[in-house]
């Protein structure tokens, strides 16, 4: 199946327009001005996420982020909930495992009020146990819902084999034994550790003028604590390749995900590796995994892969789900898709095809107020500089077919693979 391409952004052009505000207490802010809606969206990264917690306490940092519009200053819960919904601001905050992340938006006519509550957020939380208690039991709730989920019960066990040994081995949710141990202490060593001004990545967009924006960004990041040294975290590569770890569930499909070596977000090679990972996998019915999974052998409704880039370790991932018996020849035509990858390489037209959709569809991560928020905080927090925006197509649209020839022995070289399955496969291969 074939979709048809979508134009192209011009090569030069930026997704949107980014002014870098220095405000007057040395906060940087990526800041999209628009007058379309009287609004304005605010995304922000703290470095050092869940891989911070101790094995004994996973979870605190998730757990800590999901409370700190909880209650802050002297709002209890009920009352801070009350004035964000008084007022339709939208604040949140969470924790992958490498970051503390939040997002804010609100009226312009709202935003000093909705500054303040993120203030207090950021530099007042309360913790109380009621609160502390209702989220502790949300979490719970999630882990033994994801107990009897195929999908989360594979996640789950593909991170502690590809991470075997590692802080990314433990689910950032926690456990149901780590859980109940959290303490009002940890949540609030958590906090500390997280919170810091000189570890934060900024950016809003929105119609506030630039002055008032700074203002009321110093207002909520100018005076929270300097940065401490976060503990070192070991770079490594994805354990356990070239094993297959079953987990049994009585489900009439096993879910799989796999894992190959992949290449860092600051590797020269990453953008090579994006197109071939499209081409791989990522270009859902244009893909070669969906082509050969779905469409040529019927094993599964959906196939792909993606790029996990994270601070400490990169990989090529991929997923699908099958019936319990065709587990191995879904298996054996993934292996194959590696190989005329590795051996034939890629066509120029799967190569013309990948460009035109990849820089065509960028304008679509940018298309409301949060979205330019989210992914400009998301770039800062890479460590790529505003002139990405601009240059990003213009990189896409310059690999060859020797590039991916090259990424793809990178990737691609051993074709060996770590394999995640969860259900009742029936006559896999012993290795």
């Amino acid at each position: 199946m074939s979709t048809p391409s979508g134009p192209t952004a011009p090569a030069s052009q930026p997704a949107v327009d980014v002014t870098v505000l220095k405000t007057p207490k040395g906060q940087e802010i990526w800041y999209v001005h628009s007058d379309v809606v009287p609004l304005v969206a605010l995304s922000f990264n703290f470095e050092g996420g869940g891989a911070h917690d101790t094995p004994e306490r996973i979870g605190t940092t998730m757990m800590m982020a999901s409370l700190l519009d909880e209650g802050a200053g002297e709002y209890d819960s009920e009352t801070f909930q009350d004035r964000l919904a008084e007022r339709a601001i939208d604040l949140s905050f969470d924790a992958s495992l490498d970051a503390v992340f939040g997002s804010l938006r609100a009226l312009e006519n709202h935003a000093d009020e909705a500054f303040g509550l993120l203030r207090l957020a950021l530099t007042k939380p309360r913790f109380d146990a009621p609160a502390v208690e209702r989220i502790r039991s949300q979490f719970i709730s999630i882990v033994r819902q994801q107990q009897t989920d195929p999908s989360s019960i594979a996640s789950d066990l593909f991170m502690a084999k590809a991470f075997a040994g590692h802080p990314y081995a433990y689910p950032t949710t926690g456990t149901l034994e780590t859980i109940p141990a959290i303490t009002r202490e940890d949540l609030e060593a958590a906090f500390r550790r997280s919170v810091r001004k000189g570890r934060i990545k900024i950016a809003a967009a929105g119609s506030l003028a630039p002055e008032r924006l700074m203002r009321l960004v110093d207002d909520v990041f100018g005076d929270l604590p300097a940065e401490e040294t976060l503990t070192d975290i070991p770079v490594l590569m994805p354990a356990n390749r070239g094993d297959i770890f079953v987990s049994e569930l009585d489900v009439p499909q096993s879910v799989i995900r796999f894992a190959l070596k992949g290449v860092p977000r600051a590797d020269p090679d990453f953008i090579p590796a994006y197109v071939l990972n499209h081409i791989f996998g990522g270009g859902s019915f244009t893909s070669r995994l969906f082509h050969e999974v779905r469409e040529k052998r019927g094993l599964a409704y959906n196939a792909g892969s993606g790029l996990s880039t994270y601070r400490c370790a990169s990989l090529l991932n991929g997923y699908t789900a099958t019936k319990n018996e065709r587990v191995q020849e879904c298996l054996d035509v993934i292996a194959d898709v590696i190989e005329n990858l590795k051996t034939d390489g890629v066509t120029a037209e799967e190569l013309q095809k990948a460009k035109d959709y990849l820089t065509g569809s960028y304008l679509l991560a940018f298309d409301t107020s949060s979205k330019i928020a989210r992914q400009l905080s998301g770039l800062a927090f890479e460590g790529l500089g505003v002139e990405y925006l601009t240059e990003r197509n213009t990189l896409i649209n310059s690999v060859t077919e020797a590039d991916l020839r090259r990424v793809g022995e990178r990737i691609f070289a051993d074709g060996v693979l770590l394999s995640v399955i969860v259900g009742k496969p029936r006559e896999l291969r012993k290795k």
